[in-house]
Protein backbone atom coordinates (compact mmCIF):
# COMPACT_ATOMS: atom_id res chain seq x y z
CA UNK A 1 0.00 0.00 0.00
CA UNK A 2 1.03 3.39 -1.16
CA UNK A 3 2.64 5.91 2.22
CA UNK A 4 0.35 8.74 2.20
CA UNK A 5 0.87 12.68 2.32
CA UNK A 6 -1.19 14.79 4.33
CA UNK A 7 -1.85 18.35 2.54
CA UNK A 8 -3.38 21.02 4.63
CA UNK A 9 -5.07 23.34 1.83
CA UNK A 10 -4.36 26.65 2.51
CA UNK A 11 -5.62 28.64 0.06
CA UNK A 12 -9.15 29.98 2.22
CA UNK A 13 -6.81 31.83 4.33
CA UNK A 14 -3.09 31.93 3.45
CA UNK A 15 -4.09 32.27 0.15
CA UNK A 16 -6.51 34.94 0.49
CA UNK A 17 -5.18 37.07 3.15
CA UNK A 18 -2.94 38.90 1.47
CA UNK A 19 -5.05 39.42 -1.71
CA UNK A 20 -6.36 43.20 -2.83
CA UNK A 21 -9.74 42.07 -3.70
CA UNK A 22 -11.43 40.89 -1.04
CA UNK A 23 -13.86 37.75 -1.13
CA UNK A 24 -17.16 37.73 0.30
CA UNK A 25 -18.45 35.37 3.07
CA UNK A 26 -20.47 33.67 0.41
CA UNK A 27 -17.35 33.82 -2.02
CA UNK A 28 -15.48 31.89 0.23
CA UNK A 29 -18.02 29.66 1.41
CA UNK A 30 -18.43 28.34 -2.16
CA UNK A 31 -14.62 28.22 -2.50
CA UNK A 32 -13.78 26.36 0.52
CA UNK A 33 -16.86 23.75 -0.66
CA UNK A 34 -14.87 23.19 -3.81
CA UNK A 35 -11.59 22.97 -2.09
CA UNK A 36 -13.62 20.39 -0.18
CA UNK A 37 -14.93 18.63 -2.91
CA UNK A 38 -10.94 17.98 -4.01
CA UNK A 39 -10.49 15.13 -1.42
CA UNK A 40 -7.84 17.01 0.30
CA UNK A 41 -7.92 15.80 4.32
CA UNK A 42 -7.08 18.94 5.35
CA UNK A 43 -8.77 22.51 5.16
CA UNK A 44 -7.53 25.64 6.95
CA UNK A 45 -11.13 28.15 6.43
CA UNK A 46 -9.32 31.34 7.48
CA UNK A 47 -8.24 33.25 10.61
CA UNK A 48 -9.67 34.48 13.78
CA UNK A 49 -8.25 38.19 13.31
CA UNK A 50 -8.98 41.48 13.69
CA UNK A 51 -10.87 42.47 10.34
CA UNK A 52 -8.87 46.03 11.22
CA UNK A 53 -5.68 43.91 10.92
CA UNK A 54 -6.71 41.58 8.22
CA UNK A 55 -10.01 42.49 6.42
CA UNK A 56 -9.48 39.69 3.97
CA UNK A 57 -10.76 37.37 6.93
CA UNK A 58 -13.37 39.22 8.05
CA UNK A 59 -16.10 36.88 8.70
CA UNK A 60 -14.76 33.68 9.50
CA UNK A 61 -17.18 32.84 12.37
CA UNK A 62 -20.11 32.90 10.04
CA UNK A 63 -17.73 30.40 7.16
CA UNK A 64 -16.89 27.83 10.41
CA UNK A 65 -21.01 28.11 11.00
CA UNK A 66 -21.77 27.06 7.49
CA UNK A 67 -18.98 24.43 6.62
CA UNK A 68 -20.20 21.72 4.33
CA UNK A 69 -20.24 18.30 5.73
CA UNK A 70 -16.93 16.98 4.21
CA UNK A 71 -14.69 13.87 5.36
CA UNK A 72 -12.01 16.31 6.37
CA UNK A 73 -10.34 18.49 9.02
CA UNK A 74 -11.07 22.48 9.22
CA UNK A 75 -8.59 24.36 10.58
CA UNK A 76 -8.26 27.97 11.59
CA UNK A 77 -5.05 29.71 12.54
CA UNK A 78 -5.66 31.87 15.63
CA UNK A 79 -3.28 35.08 16.52
CA UNK A 80 -3.69 35.19 20.75
CA UNK A 81 -5.93 33.39 22.96
CA UNK A 82 -9.07 35.80 22.38
CA UNK A 83 -8.92 34.04 18.82
CA UNK A 84 -8.68 30.80 20.22
CA UNK A 85 -11.54 31.62 22.27
CA UNK A 86 -13.59 32.44 19.63
CA UNK A 87 -12.33 29.56 17.75
CA UNK A 88 -13.14 26.97 20.22
CA UNK A 89 -16.56 28.98 20.35
CA UNK A 90 -17.40 28.65 16.45
CA UNK A 91 -17.01 25.03 16.86
CA UNK A 92 -13.45 24.97 15.21
CA UNK A 93 -11.49 22.49 17.06
CA UNK A 94 -7.98 22.09 15.30
CA UNK A 95 -6.15 25.83 15.34
CA UNK A 96 -3.10 27.26 14.05
CA UNK A 97 -0.69 29.83 15.74
CA UNK A 98 2.36 31.06 14.48
CA UNK A 99 5.25 31.88 16.16
CA UNK A 100 8.55 33.90 13.97
CA UNK A 101 11.71 32.69 15.27
CA UNK A 102 13.42 36.61 15.06
CA UNK A 103 12.81 39.15 17.35
CA UNK A 104 11.81 41.82 14.36
CA UNK A 105 8.77 39.54 12.58
CA UNK A 106 7.58 38.86 16.23
CA UNK A 107 7.53 42.90 16.45
CA UNK A 108 6.36 43.27 13.02
CA UNK A 109 3.55 40.77 12.79
CA UNK A 110 2.28 41.30 16.12
CA UNK A 111 3.77 43.47 18.35
CA UNK A 112 5.00 41.75 20.81
CA UNK A 113 8.46 40.51 21.61
CA UNK A 114 9.83 37.20 20.85
CA UNK A 115 9.69 36.00 24.60
CA UNK A 116 6.17 37.40 25.04
CA UNK A 117 5.34 35.50 21.28
CA UNK A 118 6.12 32.11 23.05
CA UNK A 119 5.11 32.69 26.22
CA UNK A 120 1.57 33.41 24.79
CA UNK A 121 1.92 30.31 22.29
CA UNK A 122 2.35 28.05 25.44
CA UNK A 123 0.03 29.63 27.27
CA UNK A 124 -2.54 29.04 24.52
CA UNK A 125 -0.90 25.22 23.82
CA UNK A 126 -1.40 24.37 27.55
CA UNK A 127 -5.25 25.79 27.39
CA UNK A 128 -5.88 23.41 24.16
CA UNK A 129 -4.40 20.47 26.06
CA UNK A 130 -7.36 20.96 28.61
CA UNK A 131 -9.83 21.65 26.12
CA UNK A 132 -9.01 18.70 23.95
CA UNK A 133 -8.39 21.11 20.92
CA UNK A 134 -5.34 20.38 18.30
CA UNK A 135 -2.74 22.71 17.96
CA UNK A 136 -0.59 23.21 15.02
CA UNK A 137 2.27 25.16 16.01
CA UNK A 138 3.75 27.05 12.71
CA UNK A 139 8.13 28.33 13.42
CA UNK A 140 7.33 30.88 11.12
CA UNK A 141 10.90 32.30 9.00
CA UNK A 142 12.38 29.18 10.51
CA UNK A 143 15.12 30.10 7.37
CA UNK A 144 15.60 33.58 6.96
CA UNK A 145 14.07 36.62 8.34
CA UNK A 146 12.88 39.29 6.00
CA UNK A 147 14.08 41.95 8.74
CA UNK A 148 16.94 39.67 10.38
CA UNK A 149 18.12 37.89 7.51
CA UNK A 150 19.16 34.15 7.45
CA UNK A 151 18.13 32.20 10.81
CA UNK A 152 20.89 30.19 12.32
CA UNK A 153 19.66 27.02 12.46
CA UNK A 154 20.90 25.85 16.45
CA UNK A 155 18.54 28.82 17.09
CA UNK A 156 15.41 27.07 14.93
CA UNK A 157 15.69 24.10 16.18
CA UNK A 158 16.24 25.18 20.23
CA UNK A 159 12.95 27.12 19.63
CA UNK A 160 11.12 23.46 18.37
CA UNK A 161 12.58 22.29 21.24
CA UNK A 162 11.23 24.43 23.47
CA UNK A 163 7.66 24.36 21.72
CA UNK A 164 7.57 20.69 21.66
CA UNK A 165 7.97 20.34 25.33
CA UNK A 166 4.49 21.84 25.67
CA UNK A 167 3.03 18.99 22.92
CA UNK A 168 1.72 20.43 20.01
CA UNK A 169 -0.59 18.38 17.66
CA UNK A 170 1.72 19.29 15.00
CA UNK A 171 4.92 21.54 14.76
CA UNK A 172 5.49 23.04 11.20
CA UNK A 173 8.48 24.69 9.93
CA UNK A 174 7.37 27.85 7.62
CA UNK A 175 9.50 29.41 5.30
CA UNK A 176 7.61 32.39 5.45
CA UNK A 177 8.91 34.36 2.80
CA UNK A 178 9.88 31.58 0.55
CA UNK A 179 13.87 31.87 1.45
CA UNK A 180 14.84 28.03 2.39
CA UNK A 181 16.76 26.41 -0.20
CA UNK A 182 16.69 22.20 -0.59
CA UNK A 183 20.13 21.80 1.81
CA UNK A 184 19.24 23.87 4.29
CA UNK A 185 15.42 22.05 4.32
CA UNK A 186 17.71 18.66 4.59
CA UNK A 187 19.16 19.57 7.35
CA UNK A 188 16.69 20.77 9.69
CA UNK A 189 14.42 18.13 9.08
CA UNK A 190 16.69 14.67 9.54
CA UNK A 191 17.71 16.52 12.46
CA UNK A 192 13.82 17.52 13.44
CA UNK A 193 12.92 14.19 12.41
CA UNK A 194 15.45 12.05 13.94
CA UNK A 195 15.04 13.61 17.56
CA UNK A 196 11.10 13.89 17.17
CA UNK A 197 9.76 11.35 14.44
CA UNK A 198 7.52 12.23 11.82
CA UNK A 199 4.25 11.81 13.02
CA UNK A 200 4.03 15.37 14.99
CA UNK A 201 5.51 17.67 11.87
CA UNK A 202 5.19 19.36 9.12
CA UNK A 203 6.24 21.99 6.32
CA UNK A 204 4.92 25.45 4.70
CA UNK A 205 7.15 26.00 2.02
CA UNK A 206 6.52 29.35 -0.41
CA UNK A 207 7.52 29.85 -3.54
CA UNK A 208 9.45 33.23 -3.60
CA UNK A 209 13.03 32.45 -4.94
CA UNK A 210 11.26 29.03 -7.19
CA UNK A 211 12.43 26.57 -4.37
CA UNK A 212 8.89 25.62 -3.34
CA UNK A 213 8.63 22.44 -5.12
CA UNK A 214 12.50 21.64 -4.37
CA UNK A 215 12.14 21.71 -0.57
CA UNK A 216 9.12 20.11 -0.42
CA UNK A 217 10.88 16.90 -2.21
CA UNK A 218 14.12 17.68 0.11
CA UNK A 219 11.59 17.44 3.24
CA UNK A 220 9.81 14.32 1.70
CA UNK A 221 13.10 12.30 1.78
CA UNK A 222 13.77 13.67 5.32
CA UNK A 223 10.82 11.90 6.09
CA UNK A 224 8.23 14.76 6.23
CA UNK A 225 5.04 13.49 5.21
CA UNK A 226 2.75 16.34 6.26
CA UNK A 227 2.39 19.41 3.86
CA UNK A 228 0.59 22.96 3.88
CA UNK A 229 0.10 23.67 -0.21
CA UNK A 230 -2.20 26.58 -1.70
CA UNK A 231 -4.35 25.42 -4.95
CA UNK A 232 -2.95 28.02 -8.16
CA UNK A 233 0.05 28.72 -5.78
CA UNK A 234 -2.43 31.41 -4.04
CA UNK A 235 -0.80 33.11 -0.86
CA UNK A 236 1.78 35.01 0.82
CA UNK A 237 2.68 36.91 3.95
CA UNK A 238 1.22 40.59 4.66
CA UNK A 239 3.19 40.97 7.28
CA UNK A 240 6.49 39.95 5.50
CA UNK A 241 7.99 42.38 2.72
CA UNK A 242 8.81 40.35 -0.46
CA UNK A 243 6.73 36.89 0.32
CA UNK A 244 5.03 35.79 -3.23
CA UNK A 245 2.49 32.80 -3.08
CA UNK A 246 2.53 29.12 -1.17
CA UNK A 247 3.85 26.41 -3.32
CA UNK A 248 0.99 25.07 -5.37
CA UNK A 249 -1.05 22.18 -4.14
CA UNK A 250 -1.46 20.98 -7.76
CA UNK A 251 2.53 20.98 -7.67
CA UNK A 252 2.72 18.61 -4.47
CA UNK A 253 0.12 16.37 -5.38
CA UNK A 254 1.58 15.63 -8.85
CA UNK A 255 4.74 15.04 -7.55
CA UNK A 256 4.18 13.30 -4.67
CA UNK A 257 1.63 10.70 -6.98
CA UNK A 258 4.64 10.80 -9.28
CA UNK A 259 6.85 9.50 -6.64
CA UNK A 260 4.26 6.44 -5.71
CA UNK A 261 2.52 8.92 -2.48
CA UNK A 262 -1.35 8.39 -1.79
CA UNK A 263 -2.38 12.05 -1.29
CA UNK A 264 -6.45 11.32 -1.87
CA UNK A 265 -6.30 14.37 -3.92
CA UNK A 266 -8.65 13.99 -7.14
CA UNK A 267 -6.42 16.35 -9.79
CA UNK A 268 -9.42 16.63 -11.78
CA UNK A 269 -11.17 18.41 -9.14
CA UNK A 270 -8.40 20.32 -7.71
CA UNK A 271 -7.76 22.19 -11.15
CA UNK A 272 -11.59 22.95 -11.10
CA UNK A 273 -11.06 24.73 -7.47
CA UNK A 274 -8.55 27.01 -8.84
CA UNK A 275 -10.40 27.76 -11.65
CA UNK A 276 -13.31 29.07 -9.74
CA UNK A 277 -9.98 30.47 -7.75
CA UNK A 278 -9.17 32.64 -10.37
CA UNK A 279 -12.67 33.67 -11.37
CA UNK A 280 -13.37 34.77 -8.06
CA UNK A 281 -9.94 37.19 -8.11
CA UNK A 282 -9.97 38.11 -11.11
CA UNK A 283 -6.48 36.88 -11.51
CA UNK A 284 -5.21 33.89 -13.14
CA UNK A 285 -4.10 31.70 -10.84
CA UNK A 286 -2.07 28.28 -11.31
CA UNK A 287 1.05 26.09 -9.90
CA UNK A 288 4.35 25.64 -12.68
CA UNK A 289 2.53 22.55 -13.76
CA UNK A 290 -0.87 24.11 -14.53
CA UNK A 291 -1.25 24.33 -18.31
CA UNK A 292 0.07 20.58 -18.64
CA UNK A 293 -1.89 18.82 -15.69
CA UNK A 294 -4.75 20.91 -17.51
CA UNK A 295 -4.79 19.59 -20.83
CA UNK A 296 -3.89 15.93 -18.70
CA UNK A 297 -7.09 16.34 -17.64
CA UNK A 298 -9.02 17.30 -20.15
Amino acid sequence: MAETIIIKEVAARDGLQAQPKHLTVEQRIALIAALADTGVPELEIGSFVSPKAVPQMAGTDEIAASLPAANLAYSALVPNMKGYELAVRSGVRSHAIALAATEEMNRNNIRKSLEETFVMGEEILDRAAVDGVAIHAYLAVAFECPYEGPVDESLALQLVERLMAHKPARLMIADTIGAAHPAAVTSMMQKLIERYGPDHLGCHFHDTRAMGLANVYAALQAGVRRFDASAGGLGGCPFAPGAKGNVATEDVVMMCQAMGFHTGVQMSKLLGAVDLLSEMIGAPQGGRAHTWLSKQCA
